[in-house]
């Protein structure tokens, strides 16, 4: 699995869309799912060349993967202190379903969350997306398996999070953040900074 992003230093202040109806529409949502994170990557055109589109599209779908277990397991970890009003699906059956079905990873992008949710037999589905800009410093080590070394402090994650309705697939609820990184870590730091910030406005959150 690649080592992702950065320890954020700084962010842009979060963008949130919320649907005028979500509050009627939430308290039937009993059951969520997760899909694996849809990652997107802009290298250097200096590190394109030390990597095929191939090796940059596994690397994508490994990390896309990860994301979506760690939004899991961190979901999981706060249950008892944001009180969630839904369930989250088994991150291992939402897969195995979309398995069983022949969705790849890539097909994820053009599937309708009506359709997707339908499948997954959820209520609401929770997709998010990262797009890393030149996230590549000097000197940053590509070995087999392009494992990401360094990145340098220009490096910005535009990340996203959102909530579509299962009956209907409509948009009820989007975040948008942008931080900025340092050193080289995991797939964890992206998470805790993105979710530090969204789960203070998430709106399954019966905590507030």
């Amino acid at each position: 699995m690649v080592a992702l992003l950065a320890a954020v230093v700084s962010s842009c202040g979060p963008t949130i869309y919320k649907a005028n109806d979500f509050s009627a529409e939430a308290p039937k949502h009993k059951l969520v799912a997760i899909l694996p994170t849809d990652i997107e990557i802009t290298l250097r055109p200096n590190e394109m060349k030390k990597v095929t589109p191939e090796q940059l599209a596994k690397n994508a779908e490994s990390t896309g993967y990860a994301m979506q277990d760690k939004l899991y397991g961190w979901f999981l970890k706060r249950q008892d202190k944001f009180h969630y009003s839904v369930k989250f699906q088994d991150v291992m059956e939402t897969n195995s379903q979309l398995t069983k079905a022949g969705i790849s990873y890539a097909d994820l992008r053009t599937k309708s969350r009506k359709e997707l949710a339908q499948l997954l037999g959820v209520d609401a589905v929770i997709s998010s997306d990262v797009r890393m800009d030149k996230p590549m410093s000097e000197g940053a080590a590509m070995a087999v398996g392009l494992a990401f070394g360094v990145w340098g402090n220009t490096n910005k994650a535009h990340t996203t999070i959102n909530i579509h309705e299962g009956s209907t697939g409509n948009l009820m609820w989007k975040y948008q953040y942008e931080a900025e990184g340092s050193v080289g870590s995991s797939t964890d730091n992206l998470v805790d900074a993105l979710m530090r910030n969204a789960s203070k406005n998430f709106p399954y959150n019966n905590s507030k």
